[in-house]
């Protein structure tokens, strides 16, 4: 096993192609892990850029020089961030503190349900067993306002790195789609002229991160203002705060709809019990999710994704559980990286003269197919007219 194990390992990593993807894949990843908190604007900056790219050469294209389409593109992102941050943030932080106000009383009307529970169904509910589940209630209660405001005090840190962003972005943003061909020659510069495997990786990737995060962008946004403007209609509280967790379920596959539609449904019975009004408003955010998985998602997203659920589902799970949301967001096109990776992954040795470089036995066992024949062919040395037998004879070819 462990003949087989550095096998492996000579064949693989004496490709010099093998060597400079696993070079880049691993300068990367550590650049993440060690540098990703103090980098984080830059990395942000990187994303957006890439992002606004598709933008920015359009314009190039229609004639408008590169500093002035990189200029209007990026007055384009601060007026969307200062929307964002005037209007939308502190609409939901208005909702969010309204909750936190009702959430008491919430919490005491669900109480007295559960301890009414007994009365009404004896054969169902004991007395004893409800007092433990209102007990363990109050104990998770009391936990998550302790978190709540050891959180509140740790967003004043975040506030300050908001503002530094709002600052920061819009102008490392410019200078990236501005000086992009400089730049991408600097980066490639520490590369290998002749690279590529990772090129190759590169392009696939490319073909389908770019597309994929655009379109997540405008679905989250498209769900989200449909769903405020539905909940608005319908007279729902808190209608912002949810048509954010609505446009937001587009990041979570498959399972994402049904957890954004548990707080619409707890927040339509609080606010009008089992009534008609609680029935179209469920109704409404089904019609929505429907009509973003039927419509828009394949409209904007289709043929991009070349992943099986399961994996989207298992990277979701995985990067999100390594970086938060952002490992959520980005999950997909990181899976489609190890994708990637793994299909221009060398699998077998293709060239006989390594194979015979490393050992004869190695080649005839696993480069030529377990074909004996195959591998004499390989292995063995050309024979010419310099290294023929005496007498000028020659040898027949096998």
């Amino acid at each position: 096993m462990a003949g087989i194990l550095r096998g492996w390992v000579r064949r693989t990593f004496s490709d010099p192609q093998v060597v400079t993807l696993l070079a880049v894949l691993l300068g990367g990843l550590a650049v993440l892990l060690l540098l990703g908190d103090v980098l984080a604007p830059l990395i942000a900056a990187i994303v957006i850029a890439y992002l606004l790219e598709g933008g920015t050469a359009a314009l190039v294209r229609a004639g408008l020089p590169r500093t002035l389409a990189s200029l209007a593109v990026s007055l384009l992102f601060l007026g969307a961030l200062l929307g964002l941050l005037l209007f939308l943030v502190p609409l939901l932080v208005a909702q969010i503190a309204q909750v936190a106000r009702l959430l008491p009383s919430v919490i005491g009307g669900l109480q007295d349900f559960l301890l009414r529970l007994p009365a009404r169904y004896p054969d169902l509910f004991e007395a004893e067993q409800v007092s433990r589940m209102v007990d363990h209630l109050r104990a998770e209660i009391l936990t998550v306002g302790q978190n709540l405001l050891v959180s509140s005090v740790a967003w004043l840190p975040t506030l300050f790195n908001l503002a530094l962003y709002t600052v920061l972005l819009p102008m490392l943003v410019f200078f990236f789609l501005k000086d992009k061909d400089q730049l991408l020659d600097w980066a490639t510069g520490y590369l290998p002229a002749h690279r590529p495997l990772a090129d190759r990786v590169w392009r696939e990737v490319h073909a389908e991160t770019g597309r994929y995060i655009r379109g997540k962008v405008y679905q989250i946004t498209i769900v989200g203002m449909v769903s405020y403007g539905a909940f608005v209609w319908l007279d729902l509280p808190f209608s912002a705060l949810l048509a954010a967790a609505s446009g937001l379920s587009a990041l979570i596959p498959f399972v994402g709809a049904p957890l954004a539609g548990l707080p619409v449904a707890i927040v339509a019975y609080a606010q009008w019990g089992l009534s008609a009004e609680t029935a179209w408003s469920l109704a409404v955010y089904t019609v929505i999710q429907v009509l973003d998985g039927f419509v828009l998602h394949p409209l904007l997203l289709s043929g991009v994704v070349n992943l099986h659920p399961a994996a989207i589902i298992a990277a979701a799970l995985v990067f999100g559980e390594v970086w938060g949301f952002w490992g959520v967001f980005f999950a997909v096109p990181l899976a489609s990286l190890v994708q990637a990776v793994l299909n221009a992954w060398p699998r077998k040795v293709q060239d006989g003269r390594l194979g015979g470089a490393l050992g004869g036995g190695a080649l005839g066992s696993g480069a030529s197919g377990g074909n004996p024949a195959e591998a004499a062919l390989l292995t063995r040395p050309a024979v010419g007219p310099e290294s023929a037998p005496s007498g000028g004879s020659r040898v027949p070819p096998p």
